[in-house]
Formats: C-alpha cells, structure tokens, sequence
C-alpha cells in the first residue's frame, strides 16, 4: 500500500516539478520477470524510473541506508533490499534471482555508481537476466533534475541477450556491452531532441 501512495507523490512531484515524460512504458511487459536496466544520473533516479510504471520495481540499496531511522521502515515497504557496500553478497543475488522467478520487476543501473560517467558497465544485470530468463528492457534518463526543466525516462524495446548464455565470462561481458550500447543510444537519441 506504501509503494503505491509513494510512487503516486512521485509521479505528481516529477511530473509537476521536472516536467517527466515517459516514453515506452508499453514496452515493459504487463507480467512476467523483468530485468530494467538504465543509466545512473542521481539519486532521485530510483523513483524516476520506477514511478511511470504500473508494476513494482524492486531495487537493491546500500546496506548502510537500512540502518537509519525513518528509511530502516520505508526502504523495505517500497520494494528495496539491502546490498553490502563494496559488492554483491550472495544473499542479495538469491534475493534477486527469487524475485525474478517470482515474476518481479527489478531495476538495475549497470554502472554501478553515478560517478561512473563512461557507462563501463558491471554483469550483475546480464548475470541475473540470464539466470532467471527476465526480459532485459534498456531505459535512458536524461535531463538534469533542473526545476521545471523536463526530465524524459525512455523504456526501449527488449534487448535479446539469449545468444551469451553459454558463453561463460566473456559472453556475460558482451551480453553487458549489448545492453549498455543500447542505453548510451537511447540517451544521445534524446538528448538531440531536448
């Protein structure tokens, strides 16, 4: 019930202050595991792209973020869990894996950290999109979370990465290049019509 009262706060505060344009949520499927990955601008980019959607989005979030007062009761009742800072544990993979097969939509951000500008993008998303048989679907944002600027989320088609399955390693890390590639396009394709 939270994630639903927040995500629609969400939807009126991005809509009403930056703007939002959602572009492709058709793309997203109306069931079945999905893993949505974009690219990492800010920390507002969790509920950015998490709002205009329909379904839950689970997310992973810093361990350390659990541990304070008021998030310690939120985080967990709109759809995060925790993540030890410096990788993932095992724990947070199961978790992950089970969500998937649970039918869930997880978000992921490939780069990892903001401050990863050069989208060098981690296998986690591939990985676990993979193991569970998820639908990668690519989203872009872009903007710059400037007031009463537009901020536009992109969802893009789903990105067939079935063909690095057996591909160990290497394969994981072509399957995260494709998935990256596509994202970087998505952004510089709508950045040129802002």
């Amino acid at each position: 019930m939270l994630y639903v009262t927040l995500r629609g706060m969400f939807r009126f505060i991005f809509g009403f202050f930056y703007r939002l344009k959602a572009i492709g949520t058709e793309n997203i499927p109306l069931s079945g595991p999905v893993v949505l990955c974009a690219n990492h601008t800010s920390n507002f980019d969790p509920p950015l792209l998490g709002s205009p959607i329909d379904r839950k989005v689970h997310y992973m979030a810093k361990a350390e973020l659990f541990e304070l007062p008021v998030l310690s009761y939120v985080l967990p009742r709109i759809c995060a869990f925790p993540v030890k800072r410096g990788g993932v544990s095992k724990e947070s993979i199961r978790l992950s894996i089970q969500l998937l097969k649970d039918g869930e939509i997880l978000g992921i951000f490939p780069e990892g950290t903001r401050s990863n500008a050069g989208g060098m993008g981690k296998k986690g998303a591939a990985s676990l999109a993979l193991k569970s048989g998820a639908t990668v679907i690519p989203a872009a944002i872009v903007g710059q979370y400037k007031l009463f600027r537009q901020m536009k989320v992109i969802y893009g088609p789903p990105v067939d990465i079935t063909e690095f399955a057996d591909s160990g390693s290497e394969g994981l890390e072509q399957a995260t290049d494709k998935i990256m590639a596509t994202i970087r396009t998505m952004v510089k394709q709508y950045e040129s019509k802002s």
